[in-house]
């Protein structure tokens, strides 16, 4: 990503008047190149919300959950076997942990921060650190658009919606299923979804998880797809090209699914995000600073677990968490209790030493209306300030996640821009001091006309490519629209003047080949 070095963002202690043109323009270039940029480098402070001895005995309570209460491994007896192995209690599929075990593993062997490529090196993002991806909505089985209303996706939604995250400079990742195909047998679908993204997209994107013979194939895909950048030629490992999400049973279970698709990539040096899945009320208890703690034992079981199955694999401390109506058991999203609990396991992650995933644009709403508006820009904003590294459910999550949004999404990253832009911070350059400027206007004149100005007018402020900033008349000769009829409007025009990046032919040819003999040798299973 293009950043100011430290001597450009310094403050020039030059008090001397100069051409504020020259300087403006250069600064100008520089800010628009922050768009498709691998990932986002941010130039402000964590906002952390938990101090210092809220933090300590959260991770005391995390310990005693580990050790005293433990987690289920079930239907796996290899990962009972690991477990009893490395020095846990394990007692028929419950495995208790010593205390500071899971700590140990994880600082000792998972990476701070790790590559995942893209089959355009230009787009390969760093996870970890002081950088943050954006990735669009995963597995919902349903899409919505003005157009149609609400049904069941297909492989033709899925292929939309890699256009479309392959369009949008804000998002750095694509995802596993933007929506279910629903019209393709679950046992083959992962193929076509992986073709999908592979053939639409040249940025990172995921593994299926649904089964480990699916991890496996896609595996088998990546190595296709990547040919010789496959393996790293520095360590002889494969490179990480593929991430998968290993979601709990929550509270405090793994099964056998999860653990063998997860135990597939981990051993393969793909990337894993251990989510727990946590719905205080349900899940884990109402109280906060409970389900915080159940939470964090939850993942940092799951990623002791996988430096067991190969030490150094990179995985993610994933966190979806969320409230409960207490009156229907429906999940709420974009409340005051979930964000104060995202911000605590993003701090909590920082503090263990592993990237940190969490929050996305999660709404509840039906529609994209102003509910599902203010509940994704409350989980986006306490997301992108606690300093998460990587964000899933960025663009389109509709119906507490059961649905994709054709409109959300284009709304959705046109929030993503905004973060981006607020992320990026302060400008302390002489252009962005504009003491020339002030200079050159004095008191009581307007800034219209001066030379910084003319320089900056393009890129001065993020640029809203949907929201309507016209006056009443002519807002009403142009149809009355509404954000959502707008963004109607764009992702059509998105996909009409969509083109595929540039694939070897050889490598797409020899991709459908495997992808054909690999559903000859299987029945369609809805399972």
């Amino acid at each position: 990503m293009d950043t100011l070095t430290s001597s450009e963002a310094a403050p020039s202690s030059t008090t001397g008047r100069r051409s504020g043109g020259r300087d403006a323009k250069r600064a100008a270039r520089l800010g628009a190149h922050t768009a498709n940029a691998p990932y986002i480098s941010r130039r402000l402070p964590y906002v952390d919300l938990l101090d210092e001895e809220g933090l300590a005995l959260i991770e005391e309570n995390a310990e005693v959950i580990l050790s005293e209460i433990g987690c289920e491994f079930r239907d796996d007896p290899e990962a009972l076997e690991i477990w009893r192995a490395a020095g846990a209690e394990v007692t028929g599929e419950l495995v208790r942990m010593p205390r500071g075990m899971c700590r140990q593993l994880i600082q000792d062997h998972a990476p701070r921060e790790f590559t995942h490529q893209a089959r355009n090196p230009a787009r390969s993002t760093i996870i970890g650190g002081k950088r943050t991806v954006f990735a669009p909505t995963a597995g919902p089985p349903f899409v919505r658009c003005l157009d149609k209303g609400r049904r069941y996706g297909t492989i033709e939604d899925f292929r939309n919606f890699a256009k479309l995250t392959q369009a949008s400079p804000w998002l750095h990742s694509s995802a596993t299923a933007m929506c279910e195909p629903v019209d393709l047998p679950v046992n083959k679908r992962h193929f076509d979804m992986f073709y999908g993204n592979a053939k639409h997209t040249d940025k990172p994107f995921f593994s299926a998880v649904s089964a480990p013979s699916r991890s496996d194939d896609c595996i088998e895909m990546a190595q296709i797809l990547f040919g010789d950048r496959w393996i790293n030629p520095e360590t002889g490992e494969p490179h990480t090209c593929l991430m998968g999400v290993m979601n709990g049973n929550s509270p405090l279970t793994f099964d056998a699914t999860m653990l063998g698709a997860a135990k597939a990539l981990a051993r393969s040096n793909q990337g894993v995000l251990v989510t727990p899945f946590i719905m205080a009320g349900a899940m884990a208890p109402t109280g906060l600073a409970g389900a915080i703690a159940v939470t964090l034992a939850e993942a940092m079981a799951g990623m002791a677990f996988l430096q067991l199955v190969k030490p150094g694999a990179p995985v993610i401390f994933g966190s979806f968490v969320t409230t409960l109506s207490m009156q229907s058991g429906a999940p709420t999203y974009g409340t005051p209790e979930t964000s104060l609990m995202k911000s605590a396991l993003i701090t909590l992650a920082r503090r263990l030493g592993v990237p940190s995933r969490t929050g996305g644009s999660l709404c509840a709403s039906k529609i994209a209306d102003a509910q599902a508006a203010y509940e994704s820009a409350q989980t986006l904003q306490t997301t992108v300030l606690g300093g998460a590294n990587f964000v899933l459910q960025s663009a389109g999550w509709l119906e507490g996640g059961l649905v994709t949004g054709y409109e959300k999404f284009m709304m959705d990253c046109d929030q993503l821009g905004m973060m981006h832009k607020l992320l990026a911070g302060y400008d302390l350059t002489e252009n962005g001091q504009a003491m020339d400027a002030i200079r050159e206007v004095g008191p009581g004149k307007h800034f219209f006309g001066c030379a910084h100005t003319q320089a900056n007018f393009e890129t001065a402020f993020y640029r809203s490519p949907l929201a309507d900033y016209a006056s009443w008349e002519q807002w009403e000769s142009e149809g009355s629209q509404d954000i959502q009829q707008r963004a109607n409007t764009a992702w059509k025009k998105t996909l009409a003047e969509h083109e595929d990046p540039p694939l070897d032919p050889a490598v797409d040819e020899e991709l459908q080949a495997y992808i054909t003999k690999r559903k000859g040798q299987m029945p369609d299973a809805n399972y």
